[in-house]
């Protein structure tokens, strides 16, 4: 299956819509969004797509993004969560705190290490762990970029929007 992959939208509508229409393109899905959503406006943007999300360090009034999520049929997971697709452990984590990226990296019980928060695109196999970062959505006046996981095959890839 095919896993999209985005992270630090900040509101940004016009980003998240040309996402969606990406995902759905490839036939990515479910999207899991790795935080920094920053309020609801963001997260109702995604009604209609199969969604999974976790919370970043500039998502606000926590209880209010859970009931954006309610609202759309989304799947609201708070700060970290384990996913399991095709036999792929995958951890997700916003990735606030760099040691706590790299120690789920580095502790091998994942297969995929999904995080965000950098705003820097990076893809890298570490001792057999994708390290998986899509960027940033928003792009914040550089490339906004999201990323497409092969949950067969353990490939990715990084994808610009902009």
């Amino acid at each position: 299956m095919l896993l999209g992959i985005i992270s630090d939208t900040h509101e940004h509508i016009e980003h998240i819509e040309k996402a969606k229409r990406l995902f759905a393109t490839k036939g990515a899905s479910p999207v899991v969004h790795l935080g920094d959503f920053c309020a609801g406006p963001s997260v109702r943007a995604f009604a209609g797509t199969k969604i999974i999300g976790i919370l970043g360090n500039n998502d606000g009034d926590h209880l209010r993004l859970e009931q954006n999520f309610k609202q759309i049929g989304g799947d609201f997971r708070w700060e970290f969560c384990m996913l399991e697709f095709d036999g792929l452990k995958i951890a997700c984590y916003h990735g606030t705190v760099p040691e706590i990226t790299e120690a789920l990296i580095g502790c091998k019980k994942y297969d995929v290490v999904l995080s965000g928060h950098t705003h820097e695109s990076s893809l890298e196999a570490r001792d057999g762990v994708l390290a998986l970062n899509p960027g940033s959505a928003h792009g914040f006046g550089k490339t906004a970029t999201v990323a497409i996981l092969d949950t067969k095959t353990k490939q990715a890839e990084i994808v610009a929007l902009s």
